[in-house]
């Protein structure tokens, strides 16, 4: 009796300590001082709505293998001809280690996006570590079918909002 009252006190703590975790999380920088801390070269920089779209086609793409994270597996991609949406954070530094991927984006025609923040990347692709950049593989390239179609909705809504940014930017500059 006495081993039942102690496993619900401290499956109640967990809980607690999952919900004030998940509220910090929340209560982190607002998404306008995230876009402060952006570089200047961060364009096509994702809005607020289309940031948040983004990290949840990450999450379902991360639960379904289909997505390579950081620089070295994002390159490897695009040079072996991988299609997809490559998502890269604003805020890293030194610049240097991110601005030829964009040169390669658009030579392999892959629509790419900054967002404002490299914690949220990491957090999003199921890492603890903050990620420079991201490779959502297109779901029909990946090997678990079952797995693709749940992200496959919603990666293509994505894709489309941001193949329109990049288009605009072209035409704009």
């Amino acid at each position: 009796m006495a081993k039942d009252a102690e496993k619900k006190e401290k499956k109640e703590k967990k809980e607690k300590k999952s919900e004030e975790g998940a509220a910090a999380a929340e209560e982190g920088p607002s998404y306008e001082q995230r876009v402060l801390s952006c570089s200047a070269i961060a364009h096509p920089l994702a809005s607020k709505k289309l940031t948040k779209k983004v990290y949840k086609t990450i999450k379902k793409a991360a639960k379904a293998k289909g997505i390579k994270r950081g620089v070295k597996e994002v390159i490897k991609g695009l040079r072996k001809g991988s299609k997809g949406l490559v998502v890269i954070a604003g805020d890293i530094s030194p610049i240097d280690v991110i601005t030829h991927i964009p040169v390669l984006c658009e030579e392999n025609e892959v629509p790419y996006i900054y967002t404002p923040s490299k914690q949220d990347l990491g957090a999003a692709s199921n890492t603890k570590r903050p990620t420079s950049c991201v490779m959502i593989v297109t779901p029909s390239a990946v090997k678990n079918k079952e797995a693709a179609a749940e992200y496959k909705e919603s990666f293509e809504e994505v894709e489309t909002e941001v193949t329109d940014l990049n288009s605009k930017m072209i035409t704009t500059v």
